[in-house]
């Protein structure tokens, strides 16, 4: 049995820790200061009661809870607080906590509701323990092919149906957060909770991390059009709990079948919605080489990168190939180049570390002034006031 306790006063931890330990030398209790701690704990171990306090540093109890409890939906709740406030207590029942003590806790009260939770935890685990298992196997099966295809691997012998089944019309939403020396642990938890309650409001789907800064949902939805009051609630929340935290999403879609999910994927990382090529050219030999074109540009945006040089390597005509990009994508070569590049300028900017010398030459601008001129053409203002805009100081 698992028991974290967390509560900012060390005495109020230690002195549960204590009371626990006496009455129930076998369990297992963790003690965390913060709900960033608590966090933690909860990534490296299956938590059968969670006692926390409301009033905390940072994160309170009742946030924690609600952020925790689809992660770990086993948990038993119990919240304890030195304040009676009826509005307290009622936010608590609403999102399942089994009691609310008040401070000082009594010990003959907190060993009789250790062991009432225990014995539900008993009962529960003898009947759920089987099927528990076997669906999180599936739920792990899934998300392992779903992130593999993301990132453009192989899934061996493993069966697409049941997926493509479940998702014969899904979207795509990504959520890249752009600082990463201030991302950890408790920001990638908050954003796939947020992601997945409210996809379960709107339909059916999952996420995944793709790196230490990104994460992708698939979402099949209930009812067409909703997408973008989808994301404009995914950005409400997570402006709400992720505080000063930077942070962009998008979404693409609608998609069918998975052969192209790792270049959409790949485009969303970026900032950049995947391009949506029209039913009347999909699978002809100008969609083939407009596709190959794009996967050459996104690999090579940082070098010197003529469109004539491009057409060359899908092997048409300049002139047809401009005509052609157009036509399939919507946009002018150059305009979508510039769009690639100033994309990832903005997140380069997000790095107090690099110069705008290094930010140029990793984007394909042999100068400073040149970029420069680019990207106040674009967004209206310089690279150093967009730093200044978003808070970055340059080291």
């Amino acid at each position: 049995m698992h028991i974290l306790i967390t509560d900012d006063e060390n005495f109020i931890r230690e002195g549960i820790k204590r009371t626990i330990g006496n009455a129930f030398p076998d369990y297992n209790v963790h003690l965390a200061a913060s709900a960033e701690e608590a966090v933690e704990l909860m990534s490296q171990h299956r938590m059968d009661i969670v006692l926390t306090d409301i009033l905390m540093p940072g994160i309170n109890g009742l946030e924690l809870m609600k952020i925790s409890r689809r992660k770990q939906p086993q948990a038993k709740w119990v919240v304890i607080s030195a304040h009676s406030e009826f509005t307290y207590a009622q936010q608590a029942v609403h999102l399942g906590a089994r009691d609310y003590l008040l401070k000082p806790i009594g010990k003959p009260k907190l060993v009789e509701l250790i062991e009432t939770l225990s014995e539900e935890i008993r009962q529960q685990q003898a009947h759920v323990q089987e099927e528990e298992t076997l669906r999180e196997g599936l739920q792990y099966l899934r998300s392992a092919a779903f992130q593999r295809l993301a990132a453009g691997l192989s899934v061996g012998k493993l069966s697409l149906e049941p997926l493509l089944e479940q998702y014969p019309e899904y979207y795509l939403l990504s959520v890249n957060l752009g600082d990463e020396q201030r991302s950890g642990p408790l920001e990638h938890f908050i954003v796939e909770n947020v992601l997945t309650e409210l996809i379960r409001a709107y339909g059916h789907g999952f996420v995944v991390s793709l790196d230490r800064s990104s994460l992708l949902a698939i979402v099949a939805l209930k009812s067409a059009g909703t997408m973008d009051e989808l994301q404009e609630r995914v950005h409400e929340q997570l402006a709400r709990c992720l505080k000063a935290q930077p942070f962009t999403s998008l979404h693409s879609g609608p998609h069918h079948g998975f052969e192209y999910i790792a270049d959409h994927a790949n485009r969303l990382r970026r900032g950049q919605r995947p391009i949506m090529l029209t039913e009347q050219t999909e699978g002809s030999s100008g969609d083939t080489a407009i596709r190959m074109a794009l996967q050459y540009i996104d690999a090579h945006f940082q070098e010197e990168l003529s469109l004539e040089k491009v057409a060359s390597v899908v092997f048409l005509n300049p002139v047809y190939f401009s005509q052609l990009f157009k036509q399939k994508t919507g946009q002018g070569y150059k305009e979508y180049v510039i769009s690639l590049r100033m994309n990832q300028a903005c997140e380069l900017l997000l790095n107090p570390g690099l110069r705008l010398v290094d930010i140029a030459e990793q984007i394909g601008y042999a100068s400073v002034r040149h970029f420069t001129q680019v990207f106040r053409k674009k967004y209206m203002l310089t690279p150093t006031e967009y730093r200044q805009q978003k808070h970055v100081l340059e080291h």
